[in-house]
């Protein structure tokens, strides 16, 4: 684990370069984003109460969050038409995120249980319900932008 200080400078000075690149990739992968509304409402108050959290606690958020948009990209993508390219960039950069993330959290330092509940509903609930379509995968991709718009405010109010 490396030092709370080293992590400051890291999120200070890379999150949000990265956190860029991987949003614009998002945008680049497909069309437009979907209107239509995910079956499984945006942790609204999860977001807020981790607001007002302390530094380390706000760390493993960013990590654990991170942690569960890859493992939600990890199913079945058979139908999605993005960009090959695109996509893997996407995946390669949120996988730097989630590395350099892990070097500052302690492995016994617990995530939030109601964001890892949330994840799973979103992948019972859209992926698997509609069967890794198309359109679940849209909506996969709106609901992981907001999340990543997040994170970035989040980490943007960590300094």
């Amino acid at each position: 684990m490396q030092s709370v200080c080293h992590c400051c400078d890291w999120i200070r000075h890379h999150y949000g370069h990265l956190s860029a690149e991987y949003l614009s990739l998002l945008d680049q992968m497909g069309g437009d984003i979907t209107k239509q509304n995910a079956p499984v409402l945006f942790p609204t108050s999860l977001y807020r109460h981790i607001d007002d959290a302390e530094f380390e606690d706000k760390v493993i958020f960013l990590k654990e969050t991170i942690y569960q948009i890859t493992k939600l990209f990890d199913g079945n993508m058979k139908s999605v038409t993005w960009d090959k390219k695109n996509l893997d960039d996407f995946l390669n950069i949120l996988e730097r995120q989630l590395e350099n993330l892990n070097s500052c959290v302690s492995p016994a330092m617990k995530p939030e249980r109601r964001l890892k509940r949330y994840f799973k509903k979103l992948n019972s609930k859209v992926l698997r319900k509609m069967n890794y379509s198309a359109q679940a995968w849209e909506l996969i991709r709106k609901e992981m932008k907001r999340h990543l718009q997040r994170l970035d405010i989040l980490a943007a109010q960590m300094y």
